[in-house]
């Protein structure tokens, strides 16, 4: 079960990017509409900066220039202006080169997944850890939790900073038989793993199971076409991909939470405070902003991403038994622990998943436990 939760969440590095981005284009239009009455120094909101700010942002969209993607981003910088700030924007179709140009100093901020973020923090990076946010209420929770001033320095490695996590929505396990209706029938069956990331194919191996080499450009076609058996991703990629191709009329999408899917806004400290010496005091004047329209922002977000599941017909959907259910949580805790301590968690992170959690439901077993 860990090597096989282990390679999903690695798959689904690249299509958390078309995620991401489908879902900033969806809501570019409300955030204009409130953009509309936001002007610098009122209500609460940071003054216009002295003197015009240039910035660079590396940003993902499969369809390039001509996406989507990239004409909202291009409205949503008109905002910034009335801070003063104008934005460069260096758009992708590969979020690994556009993560790699970051990397270079090519960008001053990036808006990747934030499986792909582990690499510039490690702490905020670890959100998207299997079963460790259960629910939309606990994602909630957790990124209020975020805004805590105490944990900032955690979201800093030097020279990198995550400075923002936007929730995608729940990462579902999808198959094209309803009969592989637990771990242990996907013996025997082809799972898509990525062809940069050989490591998948061993772990599929050891489940019993054949990998297939794929990326993001194929990926959902071989679901599609048949080539592979298995695949996990967000509601959110559901029709943009096609995937109910791949379901076909004996597949199946399993209602149950494998991770909850974030992306993330990262910045390079080193190249803002070039600019912005008080680049820390800034930083707080936004957060305190965000703590006044997060929840308002999380309503629309939230209510996308249940529109976004409920869009899929019922007859793909396919409930696991209660101790079945039981059972996957006890192995996917089982595998955050074991995965922490190979160091592919931060285990602060995970220490604060699990307050979130028990907050929430305090009589779980584990809040018992000090293990994790």
């Amino acid at each position: 079960m860990r090597n096989m939760v282990k390679m999903a969440l690695r798959q689904l590095g690249r299509l958390v990017a078309i995620s991401l981005f489908a879902f900033n284009v969806a809501h570019a239009t409300e955030i204009m509409a409130l953009g509309q009455g936001l002007k610098p120094g009122e209500n609460g909101l940071p003054p216009a900066l002295d003197k015009p700010l240039y910035l660079s942002v590396c940003l993902f969209d499969i369809m390039g220039k001509s996406g989507d993607v990239y004409s909202r981003a291009k409205d949503l910088t008109l905002l910034a202006r009335k801070w003063n700030v104008f934005t460069e924007i260096k758009v992708f179709t590969d979020e690994r080169i556009a993560a790699e140009t970051f990397k270079a100093g090519q960008c001053e901020a990036a808006g990747i997944s934030t499986l792909r973020a582990r690499q510039f923090n490690q702490f905020i990076g670890s959100i998207d850890a299997v079963g460790a946010i259960p629910s939309y209420a606990h994602m909630r929770m957790l990124l209020h939790t975020l805004l805590d001033p105490k944990l900032i320095p955690l979201s800093i490695t030097e020279p990198y900073q995550i400075v923002g996590v936007l929730p995608i929505g729940a990462l579902f396990v999808m198959v094209n038989d309803r009969k592989i209706d637990s771990i242990e029938k996907a013996a025997g069956k082809k799972v898509a793993v990525l062809d940069w990331d050989k490591s998948q194919a061993k772990m599929v191996q050891q489940l019993g199971a054949q990998p297939v080499a794929s990326d993001i450009t194929n990926f959902a076609g071989k679901f599609n076409n048949g080539q592979v058996d298995i695949i996990a991703a967000p509601a959110i990629a559901f029709k943009p991909l096609e995937l109910y191709r791949g379901l076909g009329d004996k597949g199946a999408i399993y209602r149950f939470p494998l991770a909850q899917i974030t992306g993330s806004l990262v910045i390079n400290r080193d190249l803002l405070r070039a600019k912005i010496p008080d680049l820390d005091q800034k930083m707080m004047s936004l957060r305190a902003v965000a703590v006044q329209f997060l929840d308002q922002a999380l309503d629309q977000m939230f209510a996308f991403i249940d529109k976004e599941e409920k869009s899929i017909p019922d007859k793909y959907w396919m409930t696991l038994a209660v101790a079945d259910q039981q059972r996957y949580n006890i192995m996917m805790r089982e595998s955050r622990i074991q995965m922490t301590k190979d160091g592919f968690y931060d285990p602060r992170m995970m220490k604060v998943l699990k307050k979130v959690r028990c907050k929430i439901e305090p009589a779980n077993g584990e809040c018992s436990m000090t293990d994790e």
